[in-house]
């Protein structure tokens, strides 16, 4: 059963739950839950940072920076309030990051214990590039990006489910109804070459986006702390990507 449609005391493990639950006392479960969780959603802080004005080299050290210092038990807890929703929480604490370095060196690196994560900055810099160029802010890039991101990873996670119930080749072919409903002809040719009704695709189709929408629920669930958050961030970040 899915954190989405489970009781709430399945849904208290879920892994931004799980952090909020273990910050005055953390485990490893936890940190390992936090630093999963900064990795997935890493790229939307460091365009934030770049559409805040920094440089490519700053911007790195900046990203890298913020989140040693996250994964620390003291930061973590100085933002007590900001816990609801690991978007919300993320985004008011590289802003106070932010803030508070702009007058210090970014070039004074950390050393000792710091911890780092492994971040593809090179990749990142060319999804950058790609980003409008028109009058977004960076607070709107932050969210256009997370959503984009919970997106693919509900992609790549509906496709590994098929591959692995041996329907692969019914993915490939239907993915391209997840965008929107192309009608009777669209379906008539992909039945062709699955050798299946138009009825038959149409029905696959239904599934495949039922499939989706449940697979997106689960991982907006990992990123908040209380399950009726779960269709408020969804409307949140649907509005992100229209740019309303």
């Amino acid at each position: 059963m899915s954190p989405a449609s489970s009781g709430n005391a399945n849904f208290n493990t879920t892994r931004w739950s799980l952090v909020v639950a273990a910050a005055q006392s953390p485990s490893p479960q936890a940190r390992a839950a936090l630093e999963e969780l900064c990795g997935n959603y890493w790229y939307a802080v460091y365009a934030f940072v770049r559409r805040r004005g920094e440089q490519v080299d700053n911007a790195r050290d900046l990203t890298q920076e913020f989140f040693s210092r996250l994964l620390e038990k003291d930061y973590l807890q100085a933002a007590d309030r900001e816990r609801g929703r690991f978007r919300t929480f993320l985004l008011t604490a590289v802003s106070r990051f932010l803030s508070n370095e702009r007058e210090r060196a970014c070039a004074q690196k950390r050393g000792g214990d710091a911890i780092t994560l492994s971040l593809d900055f090179e990749r990142g810099e060319q999804r950058y590039q790609q980003e409008p160029i028109d009058h977004w802010t960076a607070e709107r890039i932050f969210d256009r990006r997370w959503a984009l991101t919970l997106l693919d990873q509900a992609m790549a996670q509906l496709k590994q489910d098929y591959t692995d119930s041996g329907k692969g080749g019914l993915f490939n072919e239907l993915k391209m109804f997840l965008t929107g409903d192309s009608g009777a002809p669209a379906y008539e040719e992909s039945g062709r070459r699955l050798e299946m009704s138009a009825g038959a695709v149409k029905v696959a189709v239904h599934r495949l986006r039922q499939k989706y929408r449940e697979s997106l629920r689960q991982l907006i669930a990992q990123t908040v702390a209380a399950e009726d958050d779960i269709e408020s961030e969804l409307h949140v970040l649907l509005a992100a990507l229209r740019g309303d």
